[in-house]
C-alpha cells in the first residue's frame, strides 16, 4: 500500500513537470509577427545607394566619355516626355570645349554608344566655349534643352535634320529660326588644328561632313535630342527637369531611413 501511495505520487510530479516544461517552452518561444520585418542583409539591393540613372550610366559605359549630370538631366525628359522612338538618344554637353567630343549618339535598346563626335555652337554664344544661350530670332546662339527630331531635308548646308524644341520659350522657336542639325567644313579636327577652337554656326548643332549624314540617319524621325550646359537660367526655368521626384539624395534618405529602423529589431 505505502509502496503503491509512492508510485502514485512519482508519477503526479513527473506529469506536473512535463505539463511545465510544455506550457513554458509554448511561451518562451520567439514569437512571429506580421508587421515587424526582418533585418535586411548587408548585401541586399535595399541598400544599392545607386540610382537608375548611375546604373545605366555603368552599364552604357559613359564613364571618361559624356559626364554623369549630363546623362542624369537627359533621363528625366526621357522618362517624363514621349517620343517616337525611345531606342536612340542624343546628348550635347556644352559645358565642354569645342576642342572635344560633345555629341553623343546612345543606343539605349543595347546600351552603346553609336557616335561620339565634336559639334558646333553657336557664334554668338562663345568662342571655345558655349556660355550663352537664347531662343530670340537673330540671337545667332545655341538653345539648350529637350528637342524631338524630324524629317530631313536637302538644304543650303546639304542633307539637314529638323528639330523640334519640346520647351516653351527656351527653345520653342528652334524650328522657325532654321535650327537643324547639318554639316559643316568649319566643324572639323583641320580647324582645331588651325585655331585652337571649331568654327561656330548661326545657332545650329553643326556636325563634321564625314558622320553628318550616318548620324542624321540614325537619329531622325522621333528621337530624343538634349543640348545641356551648366546654364543657371536654364536649370531654373526648365519645367522638364522639375518633374525629377525620385532623386538619388531621396532614395538614399528612403534607404537609410529604413535601414534604420530595420535595424531596431
Amino acid at each position: 500500500m505505502r509502496k503503491t501511495k509512492i508510485i502514485t505520487l512519482v508519477t503526479t510530479c513527473i506529469g506536473l513537470v512535463t505539463i511545465i516544461s510544455q506550457t513554458a517552452a509554448t511561451y518562451l518561444q520567439p514569437q512571429k509577427t506580421a508587421n515587424i520585418p526582418h533585418k535586411i542583409e548587408k548585401d541586399s539591393a535595399y541598400l544599392d545607394t545607386r540610382s537608375a540613372s548611375e546604373i545605366l550610366y555603368e552599364e552604357i559605359g559613359l564613364a571618361g566619355k559624356l559626364k554623369f549630370e549630363a546623362f542624369d538631366k537627359a533621363m528625366i525628359g526621357y522618362e517624363n516626355l514621349e517620343f517616337k522612338n525611345k531606342d536612340i538618344i542624343t546628348v550635347i554637353d556644352f559645358t565642354l570645349p569645342s576642342t572635344e567630343k560633345r555629341m553623343h549618339v546612345i543606343d539605349m535598346k543595347n546600351k552603346k554608344v553609336l557616335y561620339n563626335t565634336i559639334v558646333s555652337h553657336g557664334r554668338n554664344s562663345g568662342e571655345k566655349y558655349a556660355t550663352s544661350f537664347s531662343n530670340r530670332h537673330g540671337s545667332f546662339q545655341s538653345s539648350l534643352g529637350f528637342y524631338t527630331t524630324e524629317n530631313t531635308y536637302m538644304g543650303g548646308n546639304g542633307y539637314s535634320l529638323v528639330l523640334h524644341g519640346l520647351e516653351k520659350g527656351i527653345n520653342d522657336q528652334a524650328k522657325p529660326r532654321a535650327v537643324v542639325i547639318h554639316g559643316a567644313d568649319y566643324c572639323s579636327q583641320s580647324v582645331i588644328n588651325a585655331t585652337g577652337r571649331l568654327g561656330r554656326s548661326y545657332g545650329c548643332p553643326a556636325l563634321p561632313r564625314e558622320v553628318n549624314k550616318p548620324i542624321i540617319n540614325t537619329i531622325k524621325n522621333g528621337t530624343m535630342v538634349f543640348i545641356y550646359a551648366e546654364d543657371p537660367s536654364y536649370l531654373a526655368s526648365s519645367k522638364i527637369l522639375k518633374k525629377s521626384t525620385n532623386t538619388l539624395l531621396a532614395q538614399r534618405d528612403v534607404i537609410n531611413d529604413i535601414d534604420s529602423a530595420y535595424s531596431t529589431y
